[in-house]
């Protein structure tokens, strides 16, 4: 998730961290399973399946009472998951696999985005044909370094005939002033931004240079899930029957998110559940549901990992431990 201006109270975040209790599953009189979901940033058109299942009561369909925790540029999800202080969380594929590597028993549940967001946006006037054209000409870059889709970059491409400066968030400044300015953005966010400034915005995908990890992955830790398969087998069923709702009409749970962040308007809003549409439904979730995963990607990903030097070969995680996966007969064997 790209830096961006914190519009959330991160001190209550980290208190909840440090001072909160592991807490279990628990069901309150109604006879639902109360959980909570903490999110990576605030209310946005990437977690409007997730808000869907709750106005849609695709949850309590599901037996499920869910409270949407929103986040921020510093809300460390995968902590607070990992302490037990949520039952589910929302972090980035690597984050899980490096997670892992470390020790911490994390598995992915549901992945939002089937194609990575994240991207390189420069200047359409620049006739750039594909992201590798960005490396191979002079100008600047900014880009968050050490990162692995940075390093991802860097490796196969090189950065000796850029100019890198750190990533400003959403401050187009710099961008609309220099046609000759490149910076990492979310296909979702940047390049909306600077179309309604007036720019000619062309963005590449990090897919397209084929590093592409499960974005917006919904995780819970290991002994919970051991503890609570039935009902993490039912968030999933939630969040899928969420998420085909927001796909098929987004406007009526992007007017409930924009009420909690009405920072950002209506027409982003719409043009953002727009531009992330064909990155969530693709031919893999057509088939087998959306949010999805396969063993063959988690495997893709941490062999990138490796080579990357982010994660030690004898520490990587095997494929089919990173994720959960409901089979069509409702399943609740970890494969």
């Amino acid at each position: 998730m790209p830096v961006r201006t914190v519009i959330i109270n991160v001190l209550l975040l980290v208190a909840l961290v440090v001072g909160g209790c592991k807490k279990q599953q628990t069901s309150n009189n109604s006879g639902l399973t109360r959980a909570k979901l903490q999110l990576n940033w605030v209310p946005e058109p990437e977690f409007g399946g997730f808000y869907a299942a709750r106005e849609s009561g695709a949850f309590k369909k599901n037996s499920l009472d869910v409270d949407l925790v929103p986040g921020g540029a510093s809300t460390p999800t995968l902590q607070m998951a990992a302490a037990g202080n949520v039952q589910f969380a929302v972090i980035s594929g690597d984050e899980l696999v490096i997670a892992r590597s470390r020790g911490d028993d994390m598995v992915a549940l549901f992945a939002v985005y089937q194609t990575c967001p994240q991207g390189i946006m420069t200047h359409a006037a620049r006739g750039l044909k594909e992201i590798g054209d960005i490396f191979r000409n002079p100008g600047t870059l900014a880009i968050e370094q050490g990162l692995p889709y940075s390093k991802y970059l860097e490796k196969k491409y090189g950065f000796s005939k850029l100019t890198v400066v750190p990533y400003s968030g959403l401050n187009l400044e710099l961008f609309l002033r220099d046609p000759n300015f490149a910076q990492q953005c979310f296909v979702t966010s940047e390049p909306i931004q600077a179309r309604r400034a007036k720019a000619d915005p062309q963005t590449f995908l990090l897919a397209d240079a084929g590093y592409n990890p499960y974005t917006a992955v919904m995780v819970t830790r290991g002994d919970h899930l051991k503890k609570n398969a039935a009902a993490a087998s039912a968030m999933i069923r939630a969040c899928r029957e969420g998420w085909e709702a927001y796909l098929k009409d987004p406007a009526p749970t992007n007017a409930v998110m924009q009420k909690l962040n009405p920072m950002m308007d209506a027409q982003t809003f719409e043009e953002s559940a727009k531009a992330q549409a064909p990155l969530i439904q693709t031919e893999q979730t057509r088939t087998a549901g959306l949010g999805s995963m396969t063993s063959e990607r988690w495997k893709t990903l941490i062999g990138q990992l490796i080579d990357l030097g982010t994660i030690e070969k004898d520490k990587a995680p095997s494929a089919d431990q990173c994720f959960f996966k409901l089979e069509a007969d409702q399943s609740t064997t970890r494969p």
